[in-house]
């Protein structure tokens, strides 16, 4: 053998035994992964499955009409808000576990600020604040969720019109979304699609998705869709306008949230500055201070004032359009 040709030799033998290791390797994880990914798709549309089958099929379907329709005299405003809070939240949870925990937090920081500061006002103003902290908790869940769920419709209506476009069949649109995006909009399209298979009318399916995320956007894609059904027309030059539509309120959203960025910031600042004034003063000079928590009903008037100040703030800096 030529010696010059050895270390050519080597290295294509070396070369060749370390592609073939890394492609026995690449095979069986990929493999692997593959079936993995297949049995939690296969989960997901059973917990939908499951889902849809326990909400609805065993519920009236003229009742179930009527409060995708929105025709919920019938139920209390509050507990309307409180269901739309947990559902809108994404949480799995319920609105008698909910309210078990606000009231058990409740409990808790009132018997602790009463036995601490030996005052029955102290007592009612903790425990109010810790019922609410829950609720707080609940809410700033909600409006994240939701704000994913609008980033996420633009593409979800691209990819609607681009699968209606091949021929398939709206429904058939929904599992695509279902299939390829991530949370929320894969579990909310996914669970609008199992209602329909399990025998709900599209229509009361889709008022359902509207009732559900409470977003402007889905009501109007949701009407959209509704009136194409019934007047015809192009379903995916529809879907490409509505992603068209919804991307500008989505980009004008961000302009007038960075236009606003100042004031939102100033009334931060102004919110916070009497409570960390009085933390301040309380670790400097704490027999000051004890002048001040010997008279808690200017404490509690403060905080009721911050919070009208922070509602006010709040009504300037945040509007819709």
């Amino acid at each position: 053998m030529n010696p010059t040709l050895l270390p050519f030799l080597t290295f294509g033998a070396v070369v060749a035994l370390v592609a073939g290791a890394y492609s026995i390797v690449a095979d069986l994880y990929l493999r692997d992964r593959s079936r993995l990914n297949e049995r939690i798709d296969d989960e997901f549309r059973k917990q939908q499955r499951e889902r849809a089958r326990k909400a609805l099929i065993f519920k009236d379907l003229n009742q179930l009409a009527g409060d995708a329709a929105g025709d919920q005299g019938a139920v209390p405003h509050l507990r309307r808000w409180l269901d739309a809070l947990v559902e809108q939240s994404g949480l799995d949870l319920t609105v008698r576990t909910l309210l078990t925990i606000s009231v058990a937090v409740g409990l808790v920081l009132g018997v602790l600020g009463g036995l601490l500061r030996q005052s029955v006002l102290v007592a009612a103003v903790a425990a109010l604040a810790g019922a609410a902290l829950p609720l707080a908790y609940v809410q700033i869940k909600r409006k994240a969720r939701l704000e994913k769920l609008l980033s996420q419709l633009p593409d979800t209506f691209d990819l609607m019109s681009r699968v209606v476009r091949a021929g398939q069949t709206f429904s058939q649109a929904l599992q695509a979304v279902a299939d390829e995006f991530a949370q929320p909009i894969a579990g909310e399209l996914s669970y609008c699609y199992e209602q329909q298979n399990l025998g709900l009318p599209p229509e009361v399916a889709m008022r359902d998705l509207a009732r559900r995320t409470g977003l402007l956007e889905v009501k109007i894609f949701v009407t959209a869709v509704l009136v194409q059904q019934q007047t015809g027309g192009s379903l995916a030059e529809m879907l490409d306008k509505l992603s068209f539509i919804i991307r500008q309120r989505y980009r004008t959203r961000g302009q007038i949230a960075s236009l606003t960025a100042e004031g939102r910031l100033q009334a931060i600042i102004l919110l916070a500055l009497p409570i960390v004034m009085f933390f301040g003063f309380l670790i400097m000079l704490p027999d000051y201070e004890s002048k001040l928590l010997e008279h808690p009903s200017l404490i509690i008037t403060t905080l009721a004032f911050e919070l009208l100040g922070a509602l006010w703030i709040r009504k300037i800096v945040n509007f819709d359009f």
